[in-house]
């Protein structure tokens, strides 16, 4: 079984990188994997994806969210394919063809995860971008419709709400990856900040989730290192 740590991906959400390597330094003996995003990888280049593997056994997610003509997301996947990281992300909101290049250009080297519905929009941002009643009134439907493209185009999983997640392993198998942001323990008193669509750890995990990004519950804690390990406890009780 895997260790409730390995449930746990922090994301470095930070504008530089002396601030990221705080936080791999404190916390990388308490997390599977670090999350780097937009924000660090265009400040630090694959220069912070190196330090990572320095400091040890911790995995990265390099959570970037291709959107691009079929080629560009090709070559860039290609690219990342050559930096060792576990997950890479693309959006699901364009073409099956797409979501098919990234999966070539991965080469099977890292895995493909297609973004279904960011856990920051709602039904009414979906109203106002004109999209149908069909999936406006029940967002869950337009994770389903994108979760099946990316299946079909040979992604490895997706990234999807906590909420989701049990209708996702339910339509397309327990292999089928689901890593689950907007996270926030029982503790956090589910502060919605600009997340919508929330669970706690447990609720995830219960729900089927294989990973669950865990970023402002634990970097704004009085002590992170505390922090992180009352979250592994929350989900060891579950497991």
């Amino acid at each position: 079984m895997k260790a409730a740590k390995n449930y746990i991906i922090f994301p470095l959400d930070v504008p530089s990188v002396k601030e990221a390597k705080k936080y791999i330094e404190l916390l990388s003996d308490h997390v599977g994997m670090f999350k780097v995003g937009l924000e660090l990888f265009i400040s630090s280049g694959p220069e912070i994806i190196r330090h990572i593997k320095d400091c040890g056994s911790t995995r990265v997610f390099l959570d970037l969210k291709l959107h691009d003509i079929p080629e560009t997301v090709f070559r860039a996947m290609e690219s990342i394919a050559k930096l060792g990281v576990a997950f890479a992300t693309v959006h699901c909101a364009e073409s099956k063809e797409m979501l098919e290049a990234a999966v070539a250009g991965s080469k099977g080297k890292v895995g493909v995860l297609g973004v279904t519905v960011l856990t920051s929009v709602s039904d009414k941002d979906l109203l106002a971008a004109g999209f149908r009643p069909e999936f406006t009134s029940d967002l869950s439907a337009l994770v389903i419709k994108r979760a099946s493209i990316a299946k079909k185009a040979g992604c490895a999983g997706v990234v999807c709400s906590g909420l989701e997640v049990a209708m996702i392993k339910k339509n397309f198998g327990k292999d089928f990856i689901a890593i689950t942001p907007g996270i926030r323990p029982d503790w956090d008193d589910l502060v919605k900040d600009d997340q919508q669509r929330i669970t706690t750890p447990a609720m995830a995990i219960k729900n089927g989730s294989d990973y669950l990004v865990i970023g402002r519950p634990i970097r704004d804690a009085n002590n992170p290192e505390e922090a992180v390990i009352r979250i592994t406890e929350e989900i060891e009780a579950v497991l």
